[in-house]
């Protein structure tokens, strides 16, 4: 080994930044302008999915729909929890992290701009014509002359021996840093809403109300602050629901508008009143909000078990396979039927229609000019509905459960589709399917949100704080008078700015001129 390679090794190794090193970087990094705006790029990339995919909040019918067509992509959406993008653990951490970051930029912000605040504009330099702008002009102004007129174009003014130092602008830097805050509080609003709010879906069917209680929703979120005394008391009975559809042309079938007609008690000591509920105009009762998502049909059934008694009777909501045509698939299970429960697979075709080739019915519009119910399944046995595993209204019976049960009205059994006042008896007296009326269901969300008016003021106030921002520059002007010369210069703190300072300066030079000219005092 030769002497240099023998000091080499002998030479002090350089030590690592350590743990408190790796903190303080890890610190800056993520509160720097950059990962600030990376964040904030990546918050609003994340609401994307949002926006495109079915919410179970929001839409759970078509998460349904998602799953029934295409069970493979639906299964890879669920993992990666873009059915619920906004309470996802990857759209809380970068929530999280720009909340932090924004935190980390504007305390130090809010220092530097206080300091500005109470800094005075520096002093003229020796020799205003090297500044970019500059102008001389003989005259008699003084340097009071100059700190008034100054003053009256609103400039923040400083004078010396001789000098006037000027600076303009500083709503500049307010409209940044209070950008910055707007965005903490928009961020801290919804983090409010999330804790304090609740959000919940809903069906109901013509004739039935809607208690604001925990049992009532068919799916609850609430907040982590929120308990079963935090929801507004109001309640609603729909009395009404009406459709209408375009009858002619291209778009025959199109929807043109729905509404909802309710009477609705604000508490149970207020009176009734009645609303017209329609989308995008929802229900408001002390900020709990209602809207009307959607609708469809929800026939009544009557059903006779095989001993004569009417085992069920009531409407029964069906879900929507054709949107054009409202074509809906119902299912209506009888476990109270004797000597054996009952169930039937349904369609309801609103204006029943044979195919052109006789091969079947279908519906030919969505309203319900000519309403039917083509019986697709009767069966009989035990459903599981009473095994304590919990099954879907919407689904028949498990496979392993449908494997078990008799078959009554299947295949060619099939009868003609039964009109308003039709029934069907079954065989070997098992019971009989009556098709008494038809109703209408509505799909509601009722969503309670504090921090939707503070995140809209948020959203307000950064909207005006850019734009003073981007269009206010901060500029500064000296004024040096001596022996009947006036000089003036000037320049813009904002980077490319100039060109628009040039004409603001001329008219500076102009009005400092004037003010020589006659005494303003």
């Amino acid at each position: 080994m030769s002497v240099d390679e023998l000091e080499k090794e002998r030479a002090p190794r350089p030590a690592g930044i350590g743990l408190v090193g790796w903190l303080r970087w890890g610190w800056r990094t993520l509160t720097s302008m950059k990962t600030a705006l990376i964040l904030l790029f990546l918050f609003a990339l994340a609401s994307v999915p949002g926006s495109l995919l079915p919410q179970r909040g929001v839409e759970p019918g078509k998460v349904a729909t998602l799953y029934q067509e295409s069970p493979a992509l639906a299964e890879w959406y669920d993992r990666f929890q873009l059915f619920d993008v906004f309470t996802s653990v990857w759209f809380a951490a970068i929530y999280l992290l720009l909340f932090t970051s924004l935190i980390g930029c504007v305390l130090p912000r809010t220092a530097t701009y206080v300091r500005e605040l109470r800094r005075k504009p520096p002093a003229a330099p020796r020799n205003l014509a090297r500044l970019p702008q500059s102008a001389s002009f003989p005259g008699e102004l003084t340097v009071d002359q100059a700190a008034r007129r100054l003053r009256k174009l609103r400039f923040r003014v400083e004078t010396g021996d001789g000098w006037v130092s000027a600076e303009k602008g500083y709503l500049r830097e307010t409209g940044n840093l209070l950008f910055h805050i707007s965005l903490l509080g928009l961020l801290i609003a919804v983090g409010f809403g999330s804790l304090y709010g609740y959000r919940g879906n809903v069906l109901v069917s013509e004739g039935d109300g809607f208690a604001n209680t925990v049992a009532a929703y068919d799916r609850f979120i609430p907040g982590q602050q929120v308990s079963a005394e935090s929801l507004e008391p109001f309640s609603f009975e729909l009395t009404d629901f009406m459709a209408t559809y375009q009858v002619e042309g291209d778009k025959r079938g199109q929807e043109v508008d729905y509404s909802a007609f309710l009477k609705v008690n604000d508490s149970p000591t207020a009176p009734v009143r009645d609303y017209e509920l329609k989308v995008n105009e929802p229900l408001e009762v002390n900020g709990t909000q209602t809207y009307l998502l959607g609708h469809g049909y929800a026939p009544v059934f009557k059903v006779t078990d095989g001993k004569g008694q009417v085992a069920f009777e009531g409407p029964v909501p069906c879900l929507i396979e054709d949107k054009p045509s409202l074509t809906s698939g119902c299912v209506v299970k009888v476990p109270d039927a004797r000597p054996s429960q009952l169930g039937f697979l349904l369609r309801f075709l609103p204006t029943s229609a044979r195919a052109s080739d006789g091969s079947g019915f279908g519906s030919a519009f969505p309203g319900a000019l000519q309403p039917e119910v083509q019986v697709l399944g009767a069966f009989s046995g035990d459903f599981g509905v009473r095994s304590g595993k919990p099954q879907s209204v919407y689904e028949l019976a498990p496979p392993e459960v449908m494997k078990k049960l008799t078959p009554l009205v299947m295949g060619t059994a099939v009868p003609e589709p039964l009109a308003v006042g039709e029934s069907l008896d079954l065989p070997g007296d098992a019971g009989k399917l009556e098709f008494v009326a038809v109703k209408e269901w509505m799909t509601l969300q009722v969503a309670y949100d504090p921090g939707r008016v503070p995140a809209l003021v948020a959203a307000a106030l950064a909207t005006v704080s850019i734009a003073l921002s981007l269009m206010i520059r901060r500029r500064r002007v000296w004024v040096r008078v001596k022996d009947g010369t006036v000089e003036v210069g000037g320049l813009t703190r904002t980077e490319g700015s100039a060109a628009g300072f040039a004409e603001e300066f001329e008219d500076i030079v102009k009005a400092l001129q004037a003010a020589g000219d006659k005494d303003e005092r």
